[in-house]
């Protein structure tokens, strides 16, 4: 049998109307209450045109039958609502970076052929300017804030949507239903991933009978393994983010709490921490470095150690050894959960440092289904074969990306009748069947005829005392053909440091790996969800090579 998310958490609240769903800043939502919410939202939303207009089976991978509603939200109740509620009406909603300008607002809501908006006041004047351009939104639900910013023209407040509307039922919800999910376009344009709601459940929220390792049977079967009891999670990334979609629907899915922090807009480490220890939150999703570093920061500097917290998942980014060891002595008893995976193919490995055991870097213990395949992708390498190759995931993969034939084809090859998805890390097959993840190969820097990933030299760089974050990236060298460049934010602004620096990685990796120039900046620039811009970080070293 196959599933449906918004099936899957009413039967949950069902079986326990007692639980909390959501908190945020002491209020509470029961499980009950959510489903009857985002089922009225299902109703509305059909009353307004928006659901299936083409049943999965007639459609090829990369194209969808449904209706897309674009959320232009915060991490509020709202959001999680909207993407159950576009589920309910089976529509399919889709994330929206709030901090996009015009031109890649208009972008993405092109690309993705958007009806709907769901959009917080403090963004509705960036939506009016590139409303004109985008005939095809039929549909503007207006979520008030403290930016109190008046209605667009022609949209209407979310509470207002609601009204005069029955809770749909549910029953028509199909397991072929999509979650859309745009790639964050840190290399590249953004990419809407196609995932059927059956496939996403098994693939990117780990929806499996564990006792007996195989997938449920019926959604009482799932009802009843929630029962085994409730814990608290927290996403301190922007449900933007793919990570922090799939940590709140992986929780509510099995009956758990999902306390959303206090600063909705951003990340804010201080008031995450805050909210950790006020609502006894046990699991807390970071996202690698980026956001670990600002916890620490935090936590000692308001002495804020959540009593409650046993767990720190990261996902989504780099998270380095260094820091794990960090989090281990800063929040103590606490286990590092290093998850690995992308918009393509769900979770692929894990990597769990506890207090027993020396944390890692780039190395994981591949999920099922989870290998690597060879340059050529017509084979899998064999465990401990010194060929890098490609990071694939096979089973419950994504149909496609939206609208892109031609990608969706490259990336999701066809190897001995099997298919898998191969979004574009390198990676080692480890003799021990581990796999070692060494980076992105858009980019990869070929340096004097070696291939250099960027990811282990910003490892290497953020090892220096002195270096706060770091960003390492290409630019064109006459003598190298490319170089590499290492763009660092240090702890203290200082006079320089290059060399230090340039010998310190020396000690890290190999001697050619090594950054030739170090530029300071007085901030990396990241997205909302942590990851590095690698278009901005080619900027800056294009511009220091013609100063």
């Amino acid at each position: 049998m196959e599933f449906n998310l918004a099936r899957v958490i009413e039967a949950v609240a069902e079986a326990y109307p007692e639980r909390v769903a959501l908190v945020h800043k002491g209020t509470e939502v029961a499980f009950p209450d959510l489903v009857l919410r985002y089922r009225t939202l299902g109703s509305a939303f059909s009353a307004a045109g928006i659901g299936c207009q083409t049943e999965r089976p007639k459609l090829p991978g990369h194209e969808s039958g449904q209706d897309h509603i674009a959320l232009y939200l915060n991490n509020e109740f709202e959001y999680l609502e909207s993407m159950l509620g576009g589920w309910a009406a089976r529509a399919a909603t889709f994330n929206v970076n709030h901090r996009y300008m015009a031109d890649e607002l208009l972008y993405l809501m092109a690309d993705s052929k958007a009806k709907a908006v769901i959009v917080n006041s403090a963004y509705a004047p960036n939506l009016e300017q590139v409303l004109p351009q985008l005939p095809a939104i039929k549909l503007i639900v207006q979520v008030p804030d403290e930016s109190n910013n008046d209605l667009i023209d022609g949209a209407i407040f979310y509470n207002d949507f609601l009204q005069g509307h029955e809770p749909t039922d549910l029953a028509e919800c199909s397991p072929d239903d999509l979650y859309v999910l745009y790639t964050g376009g840190t290399t590249g344009m953004p990419k809407g991933v196609l995932w059927r709601n059956a496939d996403f459940f098994v693939g990117a929220l780990g929806g499996l009978n564990r006792k007996q390792n195989r997938e449920y049977e019926s959604y009482e079967e799932i009802a009843e393994a929630a029962g085994r009891g409730t814990l608290r999670w927290m996403t301190s990334a922007p449900f933007m983010h793919g990570a922090a979609q799939w940590i709140a629907l992986q929780a509510l899915s099995m009956g758990h709490t999902v306390v959303l922090p206090d600063v909705t807009d951003r990340y804010d480490a201080s008031s995450v921490l805050q909210a950790c220890e006020r609502e006894e939150v046990e699991f807390l999703q970071i996202v690698g470095d980026a956001f670990a570093r600002p916890l620490l920061d935090a936590s000692k500097t308001a002495g804020t150690q959540p009593r409650s917290l046993r767990s720190i998942i990261s996902g989504g980014a780099v998270l380095n050894s260094d820091l794990k060891e960090e989090l281990k002595q800063q929040f103590s008893g606490v286990t590092i959960r290093d998850s690995i995976g992308s918009s393509e193919t769900g979770v692929q490995g894990s990597n769990v440092s506890t207090q027993e055991n020396k944390a890692s870097t780039g190395d994981f213990l591949p999920a099922s289904g989870s290998t690597v395949v060879n340059s050529e992708m017509d084979a899998i390498v064999e465990a401990g074969s010194e060929e890098i190759g490609w990071f694939a995931m096979s089973g419950r993969v994504p149909l496609g990306y939206l609208n892109d034939a031609d990608k969706t084809q490259k990336t999701f090859p066809v190897i001995d009748g099997v298919r898998f998805s191969v979004p574009g890390d390198r990676a080692h097959l480890l003799a021990d069947g581990r796999i070692q993840v060494l980076g992105r190969d858009s980019v990869t820097i070929n340096s004097g005829g070696e291939k250099i990933f960027a990811e282990e030299v910003e490892n290497a760089v953020k090892t220096h005392p002195d270096v706060y974050d770091a960003v390492v990236c290409g630019r064109p060298s006459a003598r190298w053909g490319s170089e590499v460049v290492a763009i660092v934010q240090l702890v203290e602004p200082k006079k320089d440091l290059e060399s230090e620096i340039i010998e310190h990685c020396g000690n890290q990796i190999a001697r050619y790996k090594r950054p030739k120039s170090v530029i300071q900046v007085e901030q990396i620039k990241r997205s909302p969800a942590g990851k590095p811009d690698y278009r901005w970080a080619q900027a800056i070293a294009f511009e220091s090579a013609t100063d």
